[in-house]
């Protein structure tokens, strides 16, 4: 593979306008088809088999209203039931309402509007904008105190646009000018990325042919696409700065560092995309979605990174160093503070190792007490208008009120069953009201509204629905050939999250075993690989643990704007997961492809791990911060689902290159010695062999001799 990324790379260089040609043809290929030919990504969060997508499904034949989705606008006033009716009339006549209901408080304080609409594929956002103008008409003409809330704005309310993503490209801005000095070499990592990230983004609309792709979806591709563009143009341009420092032409400088980085951007790349598409075995179809849309923003950076960058690096020619360097002035150096960490490290490599691990563990511990769910509008900021409509239902209706359980019943062989199951539903103590059955004669399909005693996030919400379909639905129905089923969004979440623990311990180990082996394949090790997978599963479980202890219990939660307690968004786990182990394994690879490279040429493990420390500890600290800070900027959002993927990522990032990557990996590598790279005779024969002949330059005699002066002292 070595010697196809060399001519590659080579080629680019020698003739850079051609590749740019055609990404820009390309680019506006996709552009023009995604404006032509796109379709719109999908809002919907059900996953075929659930309890709850089986009323989604009867409600759905019987064209009810409780099959789509509503929004209400609350009412207060000291008489709210005479000031209901022309709120009521006016949303009425909004386009796409199938109709409203109302109700007052029992004091009378609040009355409740609910607005009706057709399922989701059949809206617009201009739905929103239209209920968002009528709601601003009706308080200016009366002065009355209206707050609106509902699941159309969960499907099209979005998050207002902050700085943060322009904030985290400032902060990798400022990192790559430090690290390189020079502003053609900041650039290119930059323009590259977004470059990509508009092919990726735009495609997505044409995707969505293959498979349906989640609303959601652009903004998480961006935020993992951003960081691994920018990642992988830093370590290919700072070999090539290398290359260029040792004397070699423009062309040899690209070629050789698109056969050793460029090497291992495609390994991690894959594995970033391997890892992501593990969420296949999930079997939830909008997680599928939404990991098949980060997989292709994925591969856009790679194949951005392997054939754009050299073009441009070709171009740039010896702009790529500042004028200093340009000069002669600051050539590469070897790195004597990165060799002395890995020296220090080695010598001291079990305290260390137990030090590193005790304290990833500690951070890991929280996540015993994960509590899947989904943030709803309680736990909005009280600046938000859904906020206070949902805290307006509560006090005037009960907690219940925000998330009533929709019971679709299916009575095509018995319609005797709806009032004795309406009456055990009543009189379940988890049930505070149950409305009048609606019967579709034309579908034999009955409709309960339930309202529970408790909040939507409340555990004993959950227990109630598990309640009814285990217990006061048999009951009821034992020996007839009805059946039913709890849906609504309560219901729906929360089998959301019954499944994603269902199915996660199938997820991670196919992940785990797809990881391995592409790691081995590319290290030719059987303890390389396996300890890498375990030291990923302490950076994964300890951003979990974060997550927990923020979002959770609160811990330092209205530092980034969590005014309340959330439970973890049910289906955040197994993406974190997935890119998270992913992007952990970028820096492995590019840290332990120079430590490879080292230990084939002179054959002392430890003297490698040094060397692959002081080759890799200032490009990998530096593609940390630009990490962390691209993921940071999105937890300054308001969303708390992106907030949550922030911090968890940002989090698991800092970790993994710091405690990770400069501590457990050389102080593992140290104890285990030669063993790193035992393999099989038999393995050894079957696995392809990967020519890395391109990837072998000589050690400048400066390091040679720097060596046995720091592994003295």
């Amino acid at each position: 593979m070595s010697n196809f990324l060399y001519r590659l790379g080579r080629s680019a260089a020698t003739r850079p306008w051609t590749a740019i040609g055609a990404w820009v043809v390309l680019a506006l290929v996709v552009i023009a088809s995604s404006a032509a030919f796109g379709r719109e990504l999908e809002e919907s969060f059900e996953a075929p088999g659930l309890d709850s997508y089986q009323a989604a499904e009867l409600l759905s034949e019987a064209q009810a209203d409780e099959g789509g989705i509503s929004a209400h606008v609350v009412l207060e006033a000291p008489n709210a039931t005479t000031q209901v009716a022309p709120v009521e009339a006016a949303l009425a006549e909004l386009p796409g309402v199938l109709g409203t209901t109302s109700s007052v408080s029992p004091d009378g304080d609040i009355a409740l509007v609910r607005v009706q609409y057709p399922a989701v594929e059949h809206l617009e956002a201009s739905d929103l904008d239209n209920l968002k103008d009528a709601v601003a008409d009706l308080r200016e003409e009366s002065s009355l105190t209206l707050e609106t809330g509902g699941d159309l704005f969960f499907a099209f309310e979005e998050a207002p646009t902050g700085l943060g993503e322009v904030a985290g490209i400032i902060v990798a801005m400022i990192v790559l000018l430090i690290a390189f000095g020079s502003f053609v070499a900041m650039g290119l990592p930059i323009g590259m990325a977004l470059f990509g990230l508009v092919i990726g983004i735009t495609s997505m609309k044409l995707v969505t042919y293959l498979i349906d792709i989640p609303a959601w979806a652009p903004e998480l591709a961006a935020m993992v696409g951003l960081g691994v563009g920018i990642d992988y143009a830093l370590f290919l341009v700072t070999r090539h700065r290398e290359n260029l420092a040792a004397g070699m032409p423009v062309p040899e400088a690209v070629g050789r560092a698109l056969a050793t980085a460029g090497q291992a951007v495609i390994f991690a790349g894959g594995t970033v995309v391997v890892a992501i598409l593990g969420l296949l075995v999930a079997g939830i179809p909008f997680v599928t979605g939404g990991g098949v849309a980060i997989s292709a923003m994925v591969l856009v950076m790679v194949l951005a990174s392997v054939t754009l960058l050299p073009a441009l690096l070709g171009l740039a020619g010896h702009r790529i160093n500042g004028r200093r360097r340009r000069a002669g002035v600051g050539a590469h150096q070897p790195s004597t503070g990165w060799y002395r960490w890995g020296a220090h490290v080695t010598r001291n490599a079990t305290a260390y190792l137990v030090g590193g691990a005790v304290f990833m563990i500690a951070l890991a511990a929280p996540v015993l007490a994960l509590n899947l769910g989904f943030p709803d509008d309680g736990t909005k900021p009280e600046s938000r208008t859904e906020r206070r409509a949902y805290d307006l239902i509560a006090d005037g209706f009960g907690p219940g009120a925000n998330g009533p359980l929709v019971i679709a019943v299916d009575i095509s062989q018995d319609k005797s069953v709806v009032a004795p199951l309406a009456e055990a539903v009543a009189a379940d103590p988890g049930i505070t009201a149950v409305g009048e059955p609606i019967i579709d004669l034309s579908s034999d399909v009955a409709t309960l509204v339930a309202q529970p005693t408790t909040s939507p996030q409340d555990v004993a919400t959950q227990e109630t629905v598990t309640r009814l379909r285990s217990e006061v639905f048999p009951t009821v129905l034992d020996g007839s050939t009805a059946t039913a089923h709890v849906g609504g969004q309560t219901a729906t979440f929360a089998d959301l999250g019954d499944r994603v623990q269902e199915r996660m311990p199938r997820f991670v180990a196919a992940v785990l075993l797809l990881s391995f082996l592409l790691l081995a394949v590319l290290f030719r090790s059987i303890l390389v690989p396996l300890k890498a997978v375990v030291l990923n599963l302490l950076s994964v479980g300890a951003a979990y643990g974060v997550l927990v202890m923020v979002f959770q219990w609160g811990w330092a939660a209205g530092l980034i704007g969590v005014e309340s307690t959330v439970p973890i968004v049910s289906f955040i786990p197994l993406f974190m997961f997935a890119i998270l182990f992913g992007l952990s394994m970028d820096y492995e690879v590019f840290l332990l492809s120079r430590v490879r490279e080292q230990y084939r040429r002179h054959g002392d493990n430890t003297r490698a791990v040094i060397e692959g420390i002081a080759g890799t500890g200032r490009t990998i600290t530096a593609a940390a911060l630009i990490m962390v800070a691209v993921f940071s900027g999105f937890v300054l959002g308001s969303d708390p689902v992106v907030k949550m993927m922030g911090v968890g990522l940002a989090t698991a990032i800092f970790l993994d290159a710091t405690v990770v990557r400069l501590i457990l990996v050389p102080a593992t590598m140290k104890l285990l010695g030669a063993a790193n790279w035992w393999l099989p005779a038999w393995l050894d024969r079957l696995l392809p062999e990967l020519d890395s002949a391109q990837a072998e330059q000589p050690v400048e005699e400066e390091t040679a001799d720097l060596l046995p002066d720091l592994r003295g002292r």
